[in-house]
């Protein structure tokens, strides 16, 4: 069972403020908030899940925002979680109705997401995160896209999470590792001989 609150439902003047504050709109995750299509991804993140059974769980938009931020900051899972709950506006971008103290989940609960969501739907979220964001640049620059303009080709893939990222390591049982290290002891002795024989 999810509960989801639209992104309709939450505006900058009913986030609830410690000390009468108001937020400012042209902060950085602000303006995100209100350019992050909050409803598409969290339909995406629901049908993911069985809403039929189990206990509620956490709000697409704390868990989307929370893996924005992460991905944003370069944060590690715990890093974020202590981020939003010290940053009020990251607070507000995660979509909470005000500013509390609390974690909003534990930071365990983030790799149990990415196995969740996989790497082909994380990707499919990742470009839509993208193609708002370019979209929404393009309107503030008055660049407006013809309707018989084809999108350009992919150039490749975005692997933003450091568990699907590739890693190009040497392993210590790998024969290619030996073999240079050969190659290396033997340009030494061969230093070691012409300055020291000759």
């Amino acid at each position: 069972m999810i509960a989801y609150i639209s992104e309709k439902q939450l505006s900058i003047s009913e986030f609830k403020t410690p000390f009468k504050a108001d937020l400012l709109p042209d902060n950085r995750w602000v303006e995100l908030a209100s350019i992050v299509p909050w409803d598409t991804f969290a339909g995406l993140y629901i049908s993911l899940m069985n809403t039929t059974q189990g206990r509620p769980g956490i709000s697409p938009r704390i868990i989307l925002g929370a893996l924005i931020i992460k991905h944003k900051e370069n944060l590690s899972d715990e890093k974020t979680i202590q981020a939003i709950q010290e940053n009020i506006y990251t607070q507000f971008f995660v979509g909470l109705e005000g500013f509390q103290t609390d974690k909003i989940f534990d930071s365990s609960l983030f790799v149990t997401i990415r196995k969740r969501i996989g790497k082909a739907e994380f990707g499919l979220l990742n470009a839509k995160l993208v193609k708002s964001l370019s979209h929404k640049k393009d309107v503030q620059n008055n660049s407006k896209k013809t309707a018989d303009k084809i999108d350009p080709p992919n150039k490749g893939k975005l692997q933003a999470d450091a568990t699907v990222a590739d890693q190009y390591i040497t392993f210590p049982t790998d024969a290619t590792l030996l073999n240079s290290s050969r190659k290396k002891l033997d340009e030494m002795i061969d230093k070691v001989y012409y300055y020291h024989c000759k």
